[in-house]
């Protein structure tokens, strides 16, 4: 048994003997820094998400029925949720506007510019997280649209805003506050 395990060895060792002279410890090294970088760099590039929008408007059945989920503040489809992240406090004992009984509105928000199709005008949605409770689990929504990177925080929705309370930091819901005419 010994000596399979001998030739074993001797056939690795050449392989890597022969891996080795055919290529250099820098051009090793020179790949794998080029991996790594274009790696970091992948994320940040462009791409296109028009597609999802017709799919979407596709899977509502277009016309009446998303007219409808455009007016229910129920439905991820409302239009002040244009760039919501969370769970729909009208879903969880809230209304669009107030948080849940036994929570409180987080003391910082990120906000959004949100068309209201029916007056054709923008407006200016302030996104308050309300916390003091585990997450509702009901309703989640997660809208995009417009979002800036994460080191604009301002208008960056992917951040537990709860942070910023004294109290509780838990998330439980969302609501969506006009705060004026864009």
């Amino acid at each position: 048994m010994r000596w399979l395990f001998d030739l074993t060895d001797r056939l690795t060792e050449r392989q890597l003997r022969k891996v080795a002279h055919r290529h250099g410890r820098r051009s090793m090294l020179a790949r794998l820094g080029a991996l790594m970088v274009g790696g970091t760099v992948l994320p940040m590039l462009p791409f296109d998400r028009s597609g999802q929008s017709g799919a979407a408007h596709a899977a509502t059945g277009g016309g009446k029925a998303a007219a409808d989920k455009r007016d229910d503040p129920t439905q991820c489809e409302y239009w002040r949720y244009c760039a919501f992240d969370g769970y729909i406090c009208s879903c969880c004992g809230g209304t669009l506007t107030q948080c849940p009984p036994g929570t409180e509105a987080s003391k910082v928000s990120w906000v959004g510019t949100c068309l209201n199709p029916k007056d054709g005008r923008n407006y200016l949605v302030s996104y308050n997280d309300c916390c003091g409770k585990g997450s509702c689990g009901n309703c989640l929504c997660n809208n995009n649209e417009r979002e800036r990177p994460g080191y604009r925080l301002g208008v960056h929705n992917d951040i537990n805003w709860c942070m910023a309370n004294s109290g509780s930091s838990m998330f439980h819901c969302t609501t969506a506050v006009i705060v004026g005419v864009a």
